[in-house]
């Protein structure tokens, strides 16, 4: 079995924040790749690469709204089901409105902020395993989930840790 590193983008134009949230990421008894945006437009180009597993976003960034851009991830057909964290240093109740619309997982005051947070709320991570050898008996039969259209590559059957290629 091989447990593949999840990926995890920090989406903050704080180095400082960046860096105190990427701590938290790295306490994680799995591993985790952290990828960094310091803008929206940089994370979306982050998240057009694909499988990112959780995102830790600031509200107030230079080219927009946290919150705003959760709305627009909550209705992108390859990111909607993406979980994600507002770290905001001054969570107001507008942002919070819009957060819940968006279907943000979780809002938190940066001073909050920590592993425990990150750990409930990462997906637990795809282990990879050999198939099953004729003739053994499978935890479960394999119904294959189909790629969203357009995305190629590994996608995840209901057996844990059985993966498929287009």
């Amino acid at each position: 079995m091989t447990q593949h590193a999840q990926r995890c983008l920090i989406v903050d134009d704080s180095s400082f924040d960046q860096r105190m949230m990427a701590r938290a990421v790295s306490k994680l008894d799995r591993p985790v790749d952290i990828l960094f945006a310091a803008t929206l437009d940089d994370a979306r180009q982050v998240l057009a690469l694909g499988e990112i597993a959780l995102i830790l976003l600031d509200n107030t960034l230079p080219d927009g709204k946290g919150a705003n851009f959760a709305l627009e991830l909550a209705e992108h057909a390859d990111w909607a089901e993406i979980p994600v964290i507002i770290v905001s240093d001054w969570p107001s109740p507008f942002m919070w409105q819009k957060a819940k619309q968006a279907g943000v997982a979780h809002v938190v005051n940066k001073s909050e902020f920590g592993a425990d947070l990150v750990a409930r709320m990462l997906p637990a991570p795809a282990v990879l395993q050999s198939p099953p050898r004729a003739g053994s008996a499978a935890r479960g039969r394999c119904r294959k989930k189909r790629a969203p259209p357009g995305r190629a590559g590994p996608v995840a059957c209901h057996v844990s840790g059985h993966r498929h290629r287009r």
